[in-house]
Formats: C-alpha cells, structure tokens, sequence
C-alpha cells in the first residue's frame, strides 16, 4: 500500500516508448556493433531495412536513403559488416532499433581503425602540418610520376600533360600500387626521384578501390617518406571520396590523378596569351617611342628654318641632310633589330602552339628523336665527368685511402655499428674487419 497516499504516474504507451526512446539514446549515443545481415528489405521509399545478428541474438535497423551515398559496399545478406549507429526505438511498434549512419565491411573495419590511429598518431607528431608543405613550382622543368605503369591512371594523367603543356618533360618512376610490397616499392620510387633529382615536382597517384585496395597509401613508411621529400609530391589517389594517410602527408592533395596532373602544370593556353600580351605591349612601346623622336625632329627642324640666316642654313644644310640620314638609318636599323627580336620571339612562341606542334609532329619526329639521342649521350657524358671528378673528390677523402696507409675498419657483424672502443666488445661477439685489399670476420676469444 502506498504509504504517502500519491497516485502512481500512468504512462500511456506512447509516453512510455517515448521515455524510452530518449533513454536509449542518452545512454548509447553513437556507438559501433559488428554482425551478420539478414532479412534486408528495400522498399520503394529507397530505404534499407535488415537485422543485424550474431550467434546468440539479432536487432532490427534502419539506414535511410540519404546515408547510402557514401557506403563502400553494397548490402546483402550474409554479409558480415560493421556498423557506426545511433540506438534508438521505432515508437509506433516499440521495437528496439539501430539507426545506421555509416557501414562498412567487417575487414575494413579493422583497417578504418588502423587508418585512424596512425592519422593521429602522426597528426599529432606534427607531419600533417601546413608550415611543413612545400611550395609547387610554377613552371617545373621536368615532372615525376609514381604509379603503376599498366594503370589507367598513368594513361590519364600522361594526357592531361599532353593536353595542357606537352614541352615538360615527365619522368615515370613505376612500382606496385596493391600488395604487400607496394608500400616499400612507393617509399624506394619516393627516394629514388629525390636521390637522382631529374625532376622538382612528384606526382603520387593510382585509381579507386576500396580501403584494403589503397592500403599501401595507408602506411606509416610512404607517410614518412612523403614528409621527408625535398620534391613536393602531389597525391591523385582513387576518387573524390577516397582519402588516405598519403592525401594528409602531401604537399598537395587532388581529388583524382588527372586533378593532380592539372595541379602540377601550368595551362600552356594562359601562358601563349600572356607571351601575346606582351608582344602587344612591346610593339606599342615602340610606336610611342618611334613617334617621339619623329616629333623632336620635326622640332628641330623648325627650329633651325626659324633660328638659322641664309648663309648658315647653307653652310649646315648639307650637314643636316646627313644628320637626318643617319638618324632615319639607325631608327630603321633599331626598328628592323627589334622586328627580329619580335619575330624570334614568336618563333619560340610558335614551339608551345600545340595546332603548330600537332602539325609538324610528322615531320619533326625523326628530327627529335635524333636530337634527343644527342642529348642524352651529351648528358651521359657530363654526368660520367661529373661521376669521374666526384670519384677523384671522394678517393681524396675515403676511408679506403687511410685504409692503405695500413689502418682497419672494425665493425659489428651483428647490427653494422663501427667499434671506436673494447668496452663494446664481449666474448662471443662477431666482427668484420675490413682493410685495404678485403675484409675478414673474427669472433672475440678473449679481452
């Protein structure tokens, strides 16, 4: 019996699924649950309904129509995935519910968790951060491109460099994009292009996949590398949506390669109508100029038919007819000097016309590819000088020229390091002496 005599509080059912329902939500909040798919139902509303269950128990959910954008994979029964998702209670019928606001495969689950705690671990660390990315170059001299050489988006991106400045050269460091090895042979291409330097801008690139596809731009060893690059690298990887760890360690992140190819370029349209600008400006720079000295002629002239007697406009007219003779000829001369410095200019303006270049392709082919034989036989020679006057450089100062003086170079078998000291040393150990004509491994017997 109650004692205060107060009535009890009567709920009526949808108070007291509505308590309940804000109960559930207070407590849960967002929360991730892992299961099976089954019984999915699509309706024609265009949204998903299924049960989530494992081996003990099932809970129905919901994922609405304008959640389904951004899904990854396709729902279907069966299908083991993971779930970030609001709890909640479909009021009308009481029933307990998910409301689902992200799904993904049960794999990459593991692999989206991973992908997170790296980004903050090296967020964190400071390798994200914008004081560190540098600078693109606004006309470089040769580009670089790290991808796979059968992909389709090596064959994209090669087009948008034709389309937009062909004359730049492009230098392709191929390597796996998929697989247990593509992060090393990515972080291997990333050293290679800053150890040569033939090329001061980088593109990082592959197409769309799933996150187990891009996994390779997911590692910390091409996140460091990538940091570490005296080049800045432009990512193009996968599509819009896809972001990877490389996208955040990037100089510059595009939404695709082609993005990327059109980032490191510059439009060779915009370039031809500055050079034309230009042109105009120069010529009408000397126009005005020509028009000046006609008028301080023209003065002159007046002022000597006003100033000037009969007998000293004899005596100087001869000279003045030559005066002006001269002065036509070198304003003839400059002006002829500078239609020739106009017409080279439009000449090398002519070299980037792709409508110019499209047609004389046919008949230069040949031409360049001599030339560029010449090139690279005259490039290989001043690198083998280059190479030969290093080496000489080196020889100088190496170690192996001690060596021959009869020291030794004593080192670790087991991790390399140089031993300066015998408190480095036990008995057991194993060392590689190295001397002018070979090198011997010891064991240490006795100190």
């Amino acid at each position: 019996m109650n004692k205060t005599n107060t009535p009890p509080k009567i709920y009526t059912v949808s108070e007291l699924n509505r308590e309940a329902a804000l109960a559930l939500g207070e407590h849960f909040l967002m929360i991730w649950v892992e299961g099976e798919i089954s019984n999915l139902s699509a309706p024609s509303s265009g949204h998903l309904y299924f049960s989530l269950k494992d081996a003990g128990a099932q809970v129905r959910c919901a994922l609405f129509k304008n959640q389904q954008r951004g899904l990854r994979c396709k729902p279907a029964n069966g299908m083991q995935v993971l779930l970030r998702a609001e709890v909640s209670l479909y009021e009308p019928r009481g029933d307990y519910q998910l409301i689902v606001e992200r799904m993904e495969a049960a794999g990459d689950g593991a692999l989206r968790r991973a992908f997170d705690a790296l980004r903050l671990k090296l967020s964190e660390e400071g390798l994200f951060d914008a004081s560190g990315k540098k600078s693109l170059p606004r006309l470089p001299q040769a580009i670089g491109i790290i991808t796979s050489p059968t992909g389709a988006a090596l064959r994209d991106i090669l087009s948008v460099l034709k389309r937009r400045f062909p004359a730049i050269p492009v230098i392709v460091y191929p390597t796996a994009v998929q697989g247990a090895n593509a992060k090393f042979e990515v972080a291997e291409a990333i050293q290679t292009a800053n150890r040569h330097a033939d090329c001061d801008v980088l593109i990082l690139a592959r197409g769309g996949g799933s996150l187990e596809d891009l996994q390779a731009f997911n590692e910390e060893i091409v996140a460091r590398e990538i940091a570490a690059s005296a080049i800045p690298i432009i990512s193009g990887i996968g599509h819009e949506t896809d972001v990877t760890i490389a996208d955040f360690a990037a100089d510059l992140r595009a939404a695709t390669p082609t993005a990327a190819a059109e980032h490191a370029t510059p439009d060779q349209q915009q370039w031809l109508h500055g050079f034309m600008q230009y042109e105009k400006r120069l010529e009408q720079c000397w126009q005005r100029k020509l028009i000046r000295t006609r008028q301080s002629l023209d003065w002159l002239d007046k002022r000597l038919a006003q100033q000037h007697p009969g007998q000293k406009l004899r005596r100087n007219a001869q000279r003045l007819d030559e005066l002006k003779l001269r002065l036509t000829q070198g304003m003839l001369k400059k002006q002829q000097h500078q239609k020739h410095l106009l017409a080279a200019a439009n000449a090398r303006l002519a070299q980037f016309n792709p409508a110019v270049r499209i047609l004389s392709y046919q008949h230069r082919q040949q031409y360049l590819a001599r030339r560029l034989e010449r090139a690279m036989q005259h490039k290989l020679e001043q690198s083998r000088l280059r190479l030969s006057n290093t080496s000489q450089t080196l020889h100088a100062v190496s170690p192996l020229a001690t060596l021959n003086r009869g020291y030794a170079l004593v080192t670790m078998v087991e991790n390399g390091k140089i031993v300066r000291s015998v408190q480095q040393l036990a008995v057991g150990d194993r060392i590689q002496t190295r001397i002018a004509d070979g090198q011997f491994v010891s064991e240490i017997v006795d100190l």
